[in-house]
């Protein structure tokens, strides 16, 4: 399938900033921050306090936010880690006691520390030079006086709207103003949220003039002041869950305490006279670095948009993906089995798996001689999922089961300035549909734990401290010359198949950013979900229907069984770069779920 040139928008150009997200208000509260003087990681956190209020479905102050961020006096990439651990309390001996075999997708169990809130704080006070006023006002602003509600938020709201008032009154209290479900467009405000927000500048500014001080203290307020407070007292009560029961939650005051982000080195792979960064097996992110190498063993892409594109790139995800159910996880084990996993001989081993036939097998490999294990409920019969039930996971949520049971998604946030910082972020997690409001702060906790496995003896088994291994999956490449590409998408466990399609349309089949992010995309559901009920179907490749007929037909005859997806449905991919050669940056943003924009200049 030749690609015509055409684009939904431009690729952005110039030399004074871009910022990319997946909101159109978040993008323009970035851009407004850099031009009143801040920096990338001044714009970042303004677009992601932006997010909570704007997209609630698919982020929250209390959910997780991985960071890779370069500096301009240092280019070296690194991470810094927004994903909170587990309490103290969350064993698998408790869940055991409450007849649990996964832990719920929705309500009180599957709160870990909230990070996004502590990492912001932490990128605001060590890399941006703005104090916390003028980067959080844009999220008072639209909180306070309203903001017009996009569809997603609205249909969200909409889809659980009998659940949050049969079961979860202060959800219903804050979401359902008036009874009713809101409407797309019409204003919408969160006034709790920015009683909240606004607490929290007017603690950090009582602390003195001092930006630094202002944010350590901003940081006391949230991790073991009036918000904390108020977390330990709402994961007290009990909330019913799509177990089908009520739970008190495991989360505690001391929890948020004792934590805070840390930096850690990128895990990273040269690959066609790149550098990608990615964060480690805490995240799914190695799952890329392992897709790019094994196809570097296959040599030659086959033409772009081909049905045999298609099979080879499905088949090394199916491949690479059953290493992260075997391997990856916030363990010392994990973190020892990735240079072995990343060893171009066993990469290129792995290769040689890849058939003329599409697989239905999880077959997870032996890096280092390991033996590899996968968790035992991928055995069971509850494991498989109908074909075509898990075909999309971006910004829909599923209507509920009776027990409340929903999905949510992700945002991301890319940022470059003149000056050669670049972040880039996804944050998600503290979802309004999977867990009860909490009245006094006006947002709710995340529900990442339901990404542990209750088996004991897995690199993601549950254990107090531990992070979650968690699909969200910030990227970065670099180059020899110093030039630099963030990027990054919503999407669950398919973020690191649709980062895969962009940088095989930019870097091996040179397509610019916007070409790159607009041409049809698709993704394998052979592996399981991340998330609760952790189904998987073995077969399906999903694909958008802007591939002509020929392409599924071929699918077909190779074994699989093509899904066929909306023609633009499958990520919400954005991008920023720098050449510093000529100084120029440039940004794209996905048209797929009319929400994403770049701006800049």
């Amino acid at each position: 399938m030749a690609i015509d040139g055409f684009t939904t928008r431009p690729e952005l150009a110039g030399t004074f900033g871009m910022v990319a997200s997946t909101h159109y208000l978040a993008t323009a509260a970035g851009m407004a921050t850099l031009e009143r003087g801040g920096n990338a990681f001044d714009a970042a956190v303004a677009a992601a306090f932006t997010l909570h209020v704007v997209e609630p479905h698919l982020n929250g102050p209390a959910g997780d936010a991985p960071i890779i961020l370069a500096t301009a006096a240092d280019p070296v990439p690194r991470v810094l880690c927004g994903q909170g651990p587990a309490p103290a309390a969350a064993t698998i001996e408790r869940f055991e006691e409450l007849g649990l075999e996964l832990i719920p997708g929705t309500g009180q169990l599957p709160a870990v520390v909230p990070g996004a809130m502590g990492a912001w704080l932490t990128l605001l006070r060590d890399h941006g030079t703005l104090p916390l006023r003028d980067v959080i006002e844009f999220a008072i602003g639209y909180a306070e006086h309203g903001h017009p509600l996009v569809p997603g938020v609205a249909r969200t709201i909409a889809t659980v709207a009998g659940h949050f008032r049969t079961h979860w009154s202060d959800s219903a209290a804050q979401w359902l103003p008036g009874g009713e479900a809101p409407v797309a467009g019409r204003m919408f405000a969160l006034p709790k949220l920015a009683e909240t927000y606004r607490r929290l500048l007017s603690e950090a500014e009582a602390a003195g003039p001092d930006r630094e001080a202002q944010l350590e203290a901003a940081y006391q307020a949230w991790y073991t002041g009036f918000v904390a407070e108020a977390i330990d007292a709402h994961a007290a009560r009990e909330v019913f869950d799509e177990s089908g029961r009520a739970h008190r939650g495991l989360l505690a005051g001391a929890d948020l305490a004792a934590w805070r982000p840390a930096y850690e080195p990128t895990v990273s792979l040269d690959w066609h006279g790149v550098t990608v960064h990615k964060a480690g097996p805490w995240s799914q992110g190695p799952a890329l670095l392992i897709q790019l190498g094994m196809l570097e063993a296959l040599g030659e892409l086959p033409p772009h948009g081909s049905a045999e594109r298609i099979h080879r790139v499905a088949e090394v995800a199916k491949l690479a993906f059953a290493d992260r159910e075997a391997y990856f996880g916030d363990s010392p084990e994990a973190f020892a089995a990735m240079p072995d996993l990343l060893d171009p001989a066993y990469l290129k081993a792995r290769a040689a798996l890849v058939g003329d036939s599409a697989s239905a097998q999880l077959r997870p490999g032996s890096p280092g001689g390991r033996e590899p294990r996968l968790p035992g409920f991928l055995s069971s019969p509850a494991a498989l999922a109908a074909s075509g039930s898990v075909a999309d996971a971006m910004t829909n949520v599923e209507k509920p089961e009776p027990n409340g049971a929903t999905r949510g998604d992700t945002c991301h946030i890319d940022v470059v300035d003149r000056w050669g910082n670049v972040v880039s972020a996804t944050p998600s997690g503290g979802w309004l549909q999977s867990n009860p409001t909490i009245p006094e702060l006006g947002f709710c906790l995340g529900t990442r734990g339901q990404m542990f496995w209750l088996e004991p003896g897995l690199p993601n088994s549950l254990a107090p401290g531990k992070r979650p291994r968690t699909t969200l999956s910030p990227s970065m490449i670099t180059d020899g010359a110093g030039g630099v590409t963030a990027f990054g998408t919503p999407g669950g466990d398919q973020q690191d198949q649709w980062q895969l399609l962009f940088l095989l349309n930019h870097i091996a089949d040179g397509l610019d950013l916007q070409t790159s992010i607009d041409a049809p995309a698709w993704h394998s559901s052979a592996f399981p979900q991340s998330f609760t009920p952790r189904t998987r179907a073995p077969l399906d490749v999903v694909v958008e229907e802007r591939f002509p007929r020929e392409v599924f037909d071929a699918l077909r005859e190779r074994g699989h069984l093509p899904v066929q997806s909306g023609p633009w449905s499958l990520g919400r991919l954005s991008a920023v770069s720098r050449d510093p050669r000529t100084g120029v940056l440039r940004a794209g943003a996905n048209p797929r779920g009319m929400q994403g924009y770049a701006a800049g200049r």
